[in-house]
C-alpha cells in the first residue's frame, strides 16, 4: 500500500488532534473513577499523603520519591482495570482458568505497586515524623 492509499483509508479509532486526545483521556479517569472503589480509595489515600508531605515541609527529592510511588499506584491500578475489562469483553463474562489467573497476576502487580509506595511512605514521611516527635 503506498502513501496515497493509506490517505484514504482513515481509522475511526484514532485521536485526530490533542484536544481529543486529552477528551479521550479525562473521560478515561472519570470512568476509573465512578467503576473502581480500588481507585479512589487510592487517590484519597494519595491525597493524605500530600497533605501530610505539605504539612511537613518535604524537600524536592522526597516529593519526587512520593510521586513516583503515588503515580506508579494510580497507573497499575488503570492498567489493572484495562486488563479485567478486556478479559471480561473477551469471555463474554464467563468463567475461565486463564481469564482467573490473567486478573490475578495484574493484581499481583498492583500489589507489588502498593507494597514500594508503602515502603517510599515510611521511609520519606515516618523518617520526619520521627524527627518531629524526637524534638
Amino acid at each position: 500500500m503506498d502513501l496515497k492509499d493509506k490517505k484514504q483509508v482513515r481509522n475511526c479509532w484514532k485521536n485526530h488532534n490533542f484536544k481529543e486526545s486529552l477528551r479521550h483521556a479525562l473521560a478515561g479517569l472519570a470512568c476509573v473513577w465512578r467503576d473502581e472503589r480500588n481507585f479512589r480509595f487510592d487517590v484519597w489515600a494519595a491525597a493524605g499523603v500530600i497533605i501530610l508531605g505539605a504539612l511537613l515541609r518535604l524537600q524536592l527529592i522526597e516529593w519526587l520519591w512520593l510521586g513516583w510511588a503515588i503515580m506508579s499506584v494510580l497507573a497499575s491500578e488503570l492498567w489493572n482495570t484495562v486488563l479485567e475489562n478486556v478479559v471480561d469483553l473477551v469471555t463474554d463474562y464467563q468463567r475461565h482458568p486463564l481469564a482467573k489467573k490473567a486478573k490475578d497476576m495484574a493484581s499481583a502487580a498492583v500489589l507489588l505497586n502498593a507494597i514500594f509506595a508503602a515502603f517510599v511512605g515510611i521511609s520519606v514521611l515516618g523518617v520526619r515524623l520521627w524527627q518531629l516527635l524526637m524534638r
